[in-house]
Order: C-alpha cells, then sequence, then structure tokens
C-alpha cells in the first residue's frame, strides 16, 4: 500500500524536540493569552504535563489595566469588570485578542462532558454574558463538577507528594533538609554570579580541573568553608544529585529572572505605562530588541524598568511590534494602558507612515511619542556643528590626532610619561593643587556618536594634555618612518595655529554647556516637563554666550596661545587665508573672520537647530502640563489648561471625570496652595511625591491621574541604551554562542539587581521544584 498511498510526514510541533526522541518545551512558543493556545490535546502526549505546569507557574492570564471592550445588552452597554479577577482569580482568564473569558483550570483539564457547566464556553468560544455574572458561579458548580474535577487534578499535578515517583521513594526528614541545603548553597552561588554578571561554565568541570568555571569554584568555596554545606554537596551526594549540571544552573536562572520579572509587574500593579524601544546587534550581530518600562510606583516615584530582550530576525515596524505583542501577552500587560512612546528617531521606529510609533498610535491613540531629548541634543551638537567648514576640520584633525598618538601601547606609553611629568611640574609651580581624586591619569578619549558627552571629553583631554600631545609628535617627526613623520609633522603645524585653538575653545565651550543638560537628561526620574525647562535654559545659555561672550573666549584662547608658544593674531589686522595671494584675498579683518563668520555662525547654526528639534514646547500638551508644575506656589496653575489636559486622555478621564474634575482642581489648588509641605516644592516629581505622603493622592485622585501621566512621558532612551552596554558585557566575544532566553534571563537579573535583591531563595526553589517532577522533595512544598 505505502507504494501507492505514501504516508504524510508527521510534522514536529514547535514545542517538540527531535534529538534523541526527548521533547523540549521552548517557554517562548507558549501562547499567554487563552483566545491563541491551541487546544491541550494537540500537544504531544509526552510533553503535555509540562505544557499544564507551565501554565500552571504562570497563572490565569488577568490583563487587569486592560481596557475591556464593552457588548451591547438591550440598550445597556457591559463589559468585563477587572474586580471579577479577585472574586475567581484562581482560574479566570481573560484574551485581549477574543476579547472574552476562559478558565484555566478547564482548558488543562477539560472533560468531554458536552455543554455541561458552559465547559465548552470556558474552554473554546470563550464567555461574554457580562450582563449574566451568576453564570462565573455556575461554572464553578459544585464539590463534583467539572470544573472543580479539573482543579483537582491541576492541585495534584502541582502537588509532587503525590506523584508516583515520590511515592516509590518515600524520603526521610534528613533527606529532604539535606536536598534544601544544597538547593540554597547552589542558588546563593547563582545568586552572586548574576550580579556580577560573570560566566558560569568552565572549559573543563571534571573533578581534577583547575579551570571548571566560575559557579562550580565558587561552590566548592562555599562547601570548603561551611561543613554542612560540603557534606551535603559533594561527599554523601551522588552524581546525578549535587544540583551542579548546567541543565540546572540555567533552570534555576530561569526562574530567577521569572520572579524578578513577576516582581516588576506586580509592583506596576496595573499603572499606566510607557514603553522605551531600541535596537541593536549583539557579538553574534543577533538583531535584539530591548524594552523598558516607565511608571510611577506606590509612592510616587518614576521608575524605569528593564523587562526583558526580544531577537527579531528583521527589524521593520511591523515585525517589532509583533515581537512587542508577544512580550505584551507574557507579561499580561495590554496595549492600551500605554500612555507613551520613546525611541531614538531610527526610520523604523518614528516613521509617520508605516513606523512603530504610527502602528501603536493605531490601536491606541492615547500612546503620545516623544523622541528621545539626548538623542536630539547630540545631533544637534555634533551633527550641526560639523556641516561648518572650520569645526568639521577641527573634528577630522582631532581623530586623525587621535589616531596618530594612540595607535601604538609605544606612543601611549610615551604620552603617560610626558603628562606625569607635566603635572609634577605644575604641583610644584603651585599651577595645580594635590588632593583626593585629582590629577588621575588620563588619555586621549575616542568620540562616539551614540555617547553623549564623549566629544566634550575629548575636548577637554587635548587641552589638559596638549603640551604632552606636542612632545609625542616631536617624537614621532623624529622616530617614525617617512609616512609617519609627514603625518606628525602636518599635524603639529596645524594644532599649534590660532585658528585650530580658537575652534577648540569655541566647541569646549557649546559642548561644556550642554555637559550638565547631557547628564540630566540620562535621569531615569527625569521628567518631560523639568526636561524642556532645561532645554530652554541650554538655548538661553548659548544666546548670552553669542551676546556677550566673545571676550571671554578671546581671552581664553589667547592665554592659552601664550602658555603653549602659539602666535595670538591681531584681531584689527587684514584677515588672509593660507596659501592664496593678497591680491585675490578678501579685505576682512581678522575680528570679522573669527567673530562674525565663525564665533556667530557656529552659535547661530546651533541655536536654529535647536529650536527645530525641541519644538515640543510648542505643542498643546506640553502647554497643557507646563500648568501642573507645583514651583512658587503653583504660580502657572491654569484650570482650563488642566482641563483641556484630561482631554488629551479620553480612555481615563470620562465626561462625567471631567465635570468631578472641574470642581476638584478648585479645591485642589486652595488647600495646597496654603499647605506648609507643598510651598517649596520644585517639579512634578516632588509633587507627586508629597502627595502620596500625605495622602493627597487619595484626596484628589484624578488630578493625581494628571500628575501621573505627566510622570510617565518618556524623556530620554538613556536605560535602553545602559541594556545594551550590559549585553556587552554579559555576552561578549568568548561568551557569543549564547542562546537568546539564556541572554534574556541573564540580563534581566543584572540589571534589575535591587528587585532580584529582594527575591527569596524559598520562591526561587519553589517555582524550581514546581518546573517539573524532581525525584527530591521539599517539607515546604
Amino acid at each position: 500500500m505505502e507504494k501507492f498511498f505514501k504516508k504524510k510526514p508527521q510534522l514536529p510541533s514547535p514545542l517538540e524536540g527531535t534529538s534523541h526522541g526527548s521533547y523540549e518545551v521552548n517557554l517562548q512558543n507558549l501562547p499567554a493569552d487563552p483566545g491563541l493556545r491551541p487546544c491541550i490535546d494537540s500537544y504531544n502526549c509526552n510533553i503535555r504535563d509540562q505544557v499544564r505546569r507551565i501554565y500552571l507557574q504562570r497563572g490565569p492570564f488577568q490583563p487587569k489595566g486592560h481596557n475591556f471592550k464593552f457588548e451591547k445588552f438591550g440598550n445597556q452597554q457591559r463589559r468585563f469588570v477587572s474586580d471579577w479577577f479577585k472574586e475567581f482569580g484562581s482560574w479566570l482568564e481573560y484574551s485581549i485578542k477574543e476579547e472574552s473569558a476562559y478558565c484555566l483550570f478547564c482548558y488543562l483539564f477539560k472533560e468531554d462532558n458536552g455543554d455541561q457547566a458552559g465547559s465548552d464556553t470556558f474552554t473554546g468560544k470563550g464567555f461574554k454574558n457580562w450582563k449574566k455574572k451568576e453564570k462565573l458561579k455556575i461554572h464553578e458548580g459544585g464539590v463534583n463538577s467539572a470544573h472543580n474535577r479539573a482543579r483537582q487534578k491541576c492541585e495534584r499535578l502541582m502537588n509532587q507528594k503525590q506523584h508516583i515517583a515520590t511515592f516509590f521513594e518515600r524520603q526521610s526528614e534528613k533527606t529532604q533538609s539535606e536536598y534544601e541545603t544544597r538547593l540554597n548553597a547552589v542558588v546563593d552561588c547563582i545568586r552572586f554570579l548574576l550580579n556580577q554578571g560573570l560566566a558560569f561554565r568552565g572549559h573543563d568541570e571534571s573533578d581534577g580541573s583547575s579551570n571548571k568555571g566560575n559557579f562550580l569554584e565558587l561552590l566548592h568555596f562555599l562547601a570548603d568553608h561551611n561543613e554542612d554545606i560540603n557534606a551535603v554537596t559533594f561527599k554523601n551526594t551522588p552524581l546525578n544529585l549535587q544540583m551542579t549540571s548546567p541543565k540546572i544552573q540555567k533552570d534555576i536562572v530561569s526562574c530567577v529572572a521569572t520572579e524578578t520579572t513577576n516582581a516588576i509587574i506586580r509592583e506596576m500593579d496595573g499603572a499606566l505605562f510607557s514603553i522605551l524601544i531600541d535596537e541593536s546587534r549583539d557579538i553574534s550581530t543577533k538583531e535584539q530588541m530591548a524594552v523598558v518600562l516607565r511608571y510611577v510606583d506606590k509612592n510616587g516615584y518614576v521608575v524605569e524598568r528593564f523587562v526583558g530582550i526580544e531577537h527579531v530576525s528583521s527589524t521593520t515596524a511591523a515585525s517589532l511590534k509583533e515581537s512587542l505583542d508577544n512580550m505584551f501577552s507574557r507579561f499580561g500587560l495590554s496595549l492600551s494602558m500605554l500612555r507613551g512612546q520613546g525611541y531614538d528617531g531610527a526610520s523604523n521606529m518614528q516613521g509617520e507612515f508605516n513606523g512603530l510609533k504610527t502602528l501603536i498610535l493605531e490601536e491606541n491613540e492615547s500612546a503620545y511619542y516623544v523622541h528621545c531629548f539626548a538623542h536630539q541634543l547630540q545631533l544637534a551638537l555634533i551633527s550641526v556643528a560639523k556641516k561648518h567648514e572650520e569645526v568639521n576640520s577641527l573634528f577630522n584633525l582631532v581623530s586623525m590626532l587621535i589616531n596618530v598618538v594612540g595607535v601604538s601601547a609605544k606612543r601611549r606609553d610615551i604620552l603617560h610619561e610626558k603628562h606625569a611629568l607635566a603635572v609634577i611640574e605644575a604641583l610644584g609651580k603651585g599651577e595645580l593643587s594635590s588632593g583626593q581624586g585629582l590629577n588621575q591619569e588620563i588619555t586621549l578619549k575616542r568620540p562616539a556618536d551614540t555617547r553623549w558627552s564623549s566629544h566634550y571629553g575629548m575636548l577637554m583631554s587635548i587641552i589638559s594634555m596638549f603640551p604632552s600631545v606636542v612632545d609625542v609628535l616631536e617624537v614621532i617627526e623624529v622616530e617614525g618612518n617617512s609616512e609617519q613623520r609627514f603625518q606628525a609633522n602636518t599635524l603639529l603645524k596645524l594644532m599649534q595655529s590660532f585658528d585650530f585653538v580658537f575652534c577648540l575653545f569655541l566647541m569646549k565651550n557649546i559642548l561644556g554647556y550642554a555637559n550638565e543638560l547631557s547628564r540630566a537628561l540620562q535621569r531615569k526620574d527625569q521628567d518631560i516637563l523639568n526636561a524642556v525647562k532645561l532645554v530652554e535654559v541650554y538655548k538661553h545659555n548659548l544666546q548670552k554666550l553669542r551676546d556677550s561672550g566673545w571676550d571671554s573666549l578671546f581671552g581664553q584662547v589667547s592665554t592659552f596661545c601664550s602658555k603653549h608658544d602659539i602666535d595670538v593674531l591681531d584681531m584689527d589686522d587684514l584677515f588672509l587665508i593660507p596659501g592664496r595671494s593678497r591680491r585675490k584675498a578678501r579685505e576682512i579683518t581678522n575680528l570679522h573672520r573669527y567673530r562674525v563668520e565663525l564665533f556667530y555662525a557656529v552659535l547661530d547654526m546651533q541655536l536654529q537647530e535647536l529650536n527645530n528639534r525641541f519644538n515640543e514646547s510648542n505643542t498643546q500638551l506640553l502647554i497643557c502640563l507646563a500648568c501642573l508644575c507645583p514651583n512658587d506656589l503653583f504660580a502657572v496653575f491654569d484650570k482650563e489648561k488642566l482641563l483641556r489636559l484630561a482631554e488629551f486622555y479620553p480612555k481615563d478621564f470620562s465626561a462625567i471625570d471631567l465635570i468631578a474634575l472641574e470642581m476638584q482642581l478648585d479645591v485642589y489648588i486652595m488647600d495646597l496652595r496654603s499647605s506648609a509641605e507643598f510651598s517649596e516644592l520644585k517639579g512634578i516629581g516632588e509633587l507627586a511625591r508629597t502627595m502620596v505622603k500625605t495622602k493627597k493622592d487619595k484626596v484628589y485622585p484624578l488630578v493625581y491621574q494628571l500628575v501621573t501621566l505627566a510622570l510617565i512621558l518618556p524623556v530620554a532612551t538613556a536605560t535602553v541604551e545602559r541594556v545594551f552596554s550590559a549585553m556587552n558585557f554579559v555576552k561578549n566575544r568568548l561568551r557569543n554562542r549564547m542562546g537568546d532566553q539564556w541572554l534574556n534571563d541573564n540580563l534581566v537579573v543584572y540589571i534589575e539587581k535591587d528587585v532580584f535583591a529582594c527575591i527569596d531563595n524559598e520562591d526561587i526553589i519553589r517555582r524550581f521544584q514546581n518546573m517539573k517532577t524532581r525525584r527530591e522533595q521539599l517539607k515546604k512544598f
């Protein structure tokens, strides 16, 4: 028969492994939304219990902050009530995709009883009759109902003491106690390594090896200093129960990462939030998308938390949106609770027609997009400055200088020696003061377009090491080959010119004003209103520099030139362009050249670009936000604008809420202006914290909602940039084979150390025990 009718090949499920007939479950492929899950019977019978365990560990999918869809019942509009999650919290689920309710227990252990107790409704098509809440009670039924029988099966599955393997291997209390001690020791070692971002594995993990890896070495060290741990870890324990295998390590790290992420989601407690997203390649050239959530915690503090990375095969907006939806689904987050988006300006993110920003706004019009302030600042300062010929020449010359001087270790050593001698000489003359943290060893810094303040640091290092750099170039001019001598000679001529020094100090002053602003924008708790004010202050400082900063700048340049034997030009002389005859030169003075064509021109370009890029201050939203500022006893308070601000968020303020808010604002402003606790506040962040501290957030909940919405608008993607820095540390050239899930678990714990520090070993061990049936048991679980 097979000759005429060939068998169809059985395609393995995405959850099934094919090696050695084993079956593996990939957590990434298990949909969290009940409306997206396949029937439990569709999974291979060998992995079905593993799938059930994963869903039971996750718990029911309950997007508490979701904007539940209304359904029409007669003349009334009804919808799912989030309070039902509290009443039926152990089993009730809600599908965002289908906008229906489901039962977790019946999904996992459904009995084929026809329509009895509505079991098919709660596992198949979903429950939508919001008018009849009593149907939920009817579904639970009596003691012997299909729902309760499914619940009992779930409890038995998670109760490993009733498992048949446990029944045949009865364990004494001593054995259980030793197992608990061993697990705690392993978790402690893993906790230390994750906090430091260190590798676990070694090249040779055998007993006689001297390179067992950090995990085994640390565990041995811990056992050597604790006899109880040594006895239960290595001496009297079978090799296959020492809990040191790589798979055990990965299971525990997965538990740790899950507990850390769950703690973050619990901390949010259904609050409104914004997202910060960026993508970057790891050392294996895989494109990774990092996601950070920004929200206000219960104490009124702005918090930015990293929740994970997603490997994206394509960086198109549709692919990023799909990955984001999958991540939200896993965490039980709803896109309807999103109130802000922050990206670095890439076209696939902020595109007006097909960008990620646009795709999200199509689903949620209240998810306002804010271009990363720090990224805009970097573009305005460097990219625009380089459009000026003289400034562009400065940065090109500096890059060449760094390459020539820092190309070899020998030249860097000479530079350090020359600079150390210069510092000693300056200390002897009293030109420098000594003290703790002063006169540290420095080197020429390289600029990076994605690193804020790097160009400022580069210019400062050249100014402080100028004589040492000249000495190194003179050494190269004598000892180098023909090409190196030519480069050194050219650099010496250009560096020791008035043009170079003038441009050097001009850009140092411009970037110096921006340095503090750049640092402020990188703070996680920075609010958008204060960020706009800081930008305005920076614009004001640049304008002030343009109006009255010429004499100061010229004085700095003249002093520097005199100190280093560089000719200072007479500003009244005619300006001569090198290489051109006097006949063809424009008859302008040096003063006009350096003050008008260079000083004024560069500053005007900066101011114009800043005004173009930071035009958020002109939008209606931020004008309304400014009225929340508590400075000078709420001097800018404007009730009409705050009501207009509430209208920007129709999902958070209904027509009735707007009427109540109008009354609430009148009482709010009278109360807070007369209260001593609010008399000296600076910024919306302090206002939020003080309202929570004095319980005013409960007295004026609608006003506090406005304050919260103002705080969660993103300012800069600095937290995401820090994630990528951590990724390059965790997954480096020697650890380039890390899988995506392993990398994600390591990063979540390493970056969110403060959250991880609050998680007890007991919670980690409980999750580890429940992952699958273990040979050894614990008394507590």
